[in-house]
């Protein structure tokens, strides 16, 4: 397995981040180092890869550990191409949330929280995403999709096969 390094552009990066806090407070770096981690070295974040960063902001891997896995933005798994994420909180709930994730768990044949077998698609449900005037939302990548329909779920899902060469 080759050693996982980041890049000098992304240590400077680290570097940049840690002159914003004291130096025994390190550990206030994590949240965008994380990020800086998944996005260069990923796309998820490895017990090596987390052991990493651990090391970089002289933390115990365990910290690393719970904040990733805490939040939804970070994979901890690995995942697909693309990685659907529907809003599960209450106004998206409310106007049909959990109707378009049996729908998108029917049409992919996955459950939530499972990527499919091609590596195309991940489904994972999230927590709020703060567009609740226009439920039910769903984010792919850093594209928010709002007042989702089926048809238009199966229009974006075509449209990302597309992208894909499939």
């Amino acid at each position: 397995m080759p050693e996982l390094r980041f890049s000098p552009a992304a240590l400077a990066e680290v570097k940049r981040l840690l002159a914003h806090y004291p130096a025994d407070r390190k550990k206030s770096a994590l949240l965008p180092v994380l990020h800086l981690a998944q996005n260069e070295l990923g796309p998820h974040l490895s017990v090596p890869l987390m052991d990493y960063v651990a090391g970089l902001l002289e933390i115990t891997p365990i910290e690393v550990y719970e904040v990733a896995s805490f939040y939804t933005m970070f994979n901890t798994r690995p995942v697909g191409r693309f990685k659907l994420e529907p809003c599960r909180t209450g106004p998206c709930a409310l106007n049909g949330a959990e109707d378009l994730i049996a729908y998108l768990e029917k049409k992919l044949g996955i459950r939530d929280g499972e990527t499919t077998a091609d590596g195309l698609f991940t489904l994972k449900s999230t927590e709020c995403l703060g567009s609740c005037g226009s439920a039910p939302v769903m984010q792919i990548g850093e594209d928010y999709h709002e007042n989702l329909t089926f048809a238009e779920v199966d229009r974006l899902l075509e449209n990302l096969k597309q992208r894909a060469g499939r």
